[in-house]
């Protein structure tokens, strides 16, 4: 039977013009997101994919059964407190959305240890599948619970846009108070009494430019507005304080922030700078108690600990308190009563340090003690942990082949409690798998972190499928974590690596300044590296190694691609970020201005200009043999627009030498969805059994090489 007959995207020729280059672009016509023509190219692939893909079904069900079977599905998160209440969520078989609940609390009460049936006094504070109703999408942009535990303030995104509308009720009664706030942004915060509801406006750009105060009940044309940002480098975000004393206004571009205070039983009084900003300095701060706490890189890339006074106006009141040592980078810090918890990265992976509070030393704090994690390769960081008054604090550890594990920790003896491990049906066990960190040589001799995860039994011996996933942007690490979907690939005998490559935050400030700006090709040599390394070591087979990533680590898929052809079968391209020089170049496009510190100014710079048209995937596709492609994306994402993969694909299809037969180069669009895929567990499940079926049957990886077939408890 002859294969499918690909699309042809109709061509209507723009000519770019920038620092004498100039550019014909085709498909230039697919940025107006309303032309029919753009919906009928996007309905046409979407159809070819199916029809490439159609004796996949069978895999795809096989795969989706695989991890529904893997899933406890009537499950429950670890009870949490809050004043007189124990918050968990519940998942339910069947249902797509978290249950959020909540069941009354008193002094001196073990936690609760709910297993299927609701609690006695048992309340539902939000069942996401009830508010979700009929929608082919749900997201939580906020959810939020006032002081006093009577009020729920939680905004819904219905489309996939990130757009919200808000909703504030009653929890016991389930009264709505007020819905009159719609296309807000992420986050909100009620005053304390909850009498005010405190929200984001975005701009023309999608940016989040406004911060406004409405009272509940009102009318939104009677909204203050309190703090607005004009220069558009800047995102803002509002958050409320531990102690709930505080709420917290943090401006930040790329490379400075600043953060504004204001006393949350006074919402409508002035807010207070902590320090203006100062470009190139950034800072976050932690109300503890009669001070602040203050993580700040004024000093050092890898940033420091600092105090300062409750009414600090200026960073000439920061008080050091803890250095960054050699191989250190402090991220974050929560203040509580009787300890303050750090995190930081060492040696490329995540750790919490504890300062215990002592009032008599001059810093306030005793000797800093590490919280022991066991394992080489993991993820450490704090869980919920709403009260500033609890003497132990949860904690969450994973690795690749570890599950998530929420344990107890206490502050003051460091003992530890296993509270919860993420339940694996099927007959998981850990020891059927292993993991490892191994060093790739990039061509300057930089030694890039590889994590390299199999089934136990699999050996090095150059005849493996291999899967390499990277990302490298925005100081985003790529830390390990547990994933039950990803069972599927290794029990098939794929060898899962994860390049952890300049331009993330894995191994400190410096490891994300060597890969961005003029930097930026740092990230696609060494991920080349990653994947050579994989070959030469034996991990991988040379012709059976597929590449993965999305969004900035989709435009890392294209550009690694376009750079070395040959070294992959497959690659998956998920909402990647593939035309990337002609959105920088519009500044009128959503994020692109803050982006300009990540990527530079190409508009401005013609060094910044060259640098980004000789990577850029759109604009270097090569007349050469490729690997089957697929790319993915979401109709309604307005982080990186269904432009940049529909034009990229539409240039590959043009220039690659491919058999399509062979080789495709396939494009599928959700189109009720955004920028993170589609949501609901179900259907996030579906999507990845889709595009995982894609790729192992690339990879020549379809039979699982465990046994049998099916699953068993």
């Amino acid at each position: 039977m002859p294969s499918p007959t690909p699309p042809t995207a109709p061509r209507r020729d723009h000519v770019r013009e920038h620092h004498g280059d100039r550019v014909v672009d085709p498909y230039w016509w697919m940025r107006d997101l309303e032309d029919p023509a753009l919906r009928a190219y996007l309905e046409a692939e979407n159809a070819y994919a199916e029809a490439m893909t159609e004796h996949l079904a069978p895999l795809r069900t096989t795969l989706f059964d695989e991890i529904r079977a893997r899933v406890k599905e009537d499950d429950l998160s670890v009870p949490v407190a809050s004043g007189p209440w124990w918050y968990f969520s519940r998942t339910a078989e069947g249902k797509q959305y978290a249950i959020h609940v909540r069941v009354p609390r008193a002094d001196g009460d073990p936690r609760p240890d709910p297993e299927g049936a609701a609690l006695p006094g048992e309340q539902v504070v939000l069942d996401g599948n009830v508010e979700a109703g009929d929608s082919e999408f749900f997201s939580l942009g906020a959810l939020t619970v006032s002081s006093d535990h009577r009020l729920l303030a939680f905004a819904v995104d219905t489309a996939g846009d990130e757009r919200f509308d808000l909703v504030v009720r009653e929890v016991a009664t389930g009264r709505v108070l007020d819905d009159a706030l719609t296309g807000i942004g992420y986050g909100v915060e009620l005053s304390r009494d909850g009498s005010f509801v405190f929200y984001t406006r975005v701009d023309d750009a999608w940016r989040p430019h406004q911060l406004w105060r409405h009272r509940v009940g009102g009318d939104p044309a009677d909204d203050v507005l309190v703090h607005e940002e004009t220069d558009e480098r800047f995102w803002m975000g509002v958050s409320g304080s531990r102690d709930e004393r505080w709420l917290l206004l943090g401006l930040g571009s790329k490379t400075t922030s600043e953060v504004w205070m204001l006393p949350s039983d006074d919402p409508e009084g002035e807010w207070r700078v902590v320090a203006p900003r100062r470009e190139g300095v950034e800072y976050d701060v932690e109300p503890a108690d009669d001070r602040l706490l203050v993580v700040h890189n004024a000093d050092d890339p890898d940033s420091d600990l600092a105090w300062a006074p409750l009414d600090a106006t200026s960073h000439e009141q920061w008080v050091p308190l803890l250095s960054s040592g050699d191989g250190e980078r402090f991220v974050g810090v929560d203040a509580f009563d009787d300890a303050t918890v750090l995190s930081l990265r060492t040696g490329g992976l995540t750790a919490l340090r504890v300062l215990p509070r002592d009032v008599t030393s001059v810093s306030g704090h005793g000797t800093p003690w590490d919280v022991e994690v066991g394992t080489a390769v993991h993820s450490i960081g704090l869980g919920d942990n709403p009260e500033p008054d609890q003497r132990s604090v949860q904690v969450v550890v994973e690795s690749w082949t570890t599950p998530r594990t929420v344990l107890d920790v206490d502050l003051a003896t460091g003992a530890r409690t296993e509270l919860k491990r993420q339940p694996v049906l099927g007959g998981f066990d850990a020891a059927d798998y292993e993991e490892s960190r191994e060093w790739a040589t990039a061509p300057d001799g930089t030694q890039v972190p590889v994590s390299v995860v199999r089934r136990r039994g699999v050996v090095a011996d150059g005849t493996n499928p291999g899967l390499l996933g990277a990302y490298g942007a925005y100081e985003i690490s790529s830390d390990p974590y547990f994933s039950v979907a990803r069972l599927g690939l290794l029990d098939r005998g794929v060898v899962f690596a994860v390049a952890h490559v300049r331009g993330g935050g894995e191994m400190g400030r410096r490891w994300y300044d060597e890969g961005k700006l003029l930097a930026k090709p740092n990230t696609f040599s060494d991920t080349v590296a990653a994947a050579e390394h994989l070959v030469t070591s034996g991990w991988v087979a040379s012709d059976r190694l597929g590449l993965e990533g999305g969004s900035a680590g989709g435009l890392l898929v294209g550009a690694v691609v376009n750079a070395a052809p040959g070294l992959f079968r497959v690659a998956h391209a998920a909402v990647p970020f593939v035309d990337a020089l002609t959105t920088i170049l519009q500044p009128e496009l959503p994020l692109t201005v803050g982006e300009w510190e990540e990527w530079g100014n190409p508009l401005e710079d013609p060094e910044v200009y060259a640098a980004m048209r000789a990577y850029t995937p759109y604009e270097n596709v090569r007349p050469e043999a490729y690997p089957a492609i697929l790319a993915t994306t979401s109709l309604h994402d307005t982080r990186v627009y269904v432009t940049e993969p529909a034009k990229w694909v539409a240039r590959l299809r043009e220039t690659v030498t491919n058999d399509p037969a062979t080789h495709p180069v396939l494009l599928r669009t959700e189109l009720s969805a955004g920028h993170g895929g589609r949501s609901g567990r179900y259907a996030a499940w579906e999507q990845i059994a889709w595009e995982w079926a894609f790729v192992l049957d690339r990879l020549g990886a379809t039979e699982r090489v465990d046994g049998p077939e099916t699953l068993s408890d």
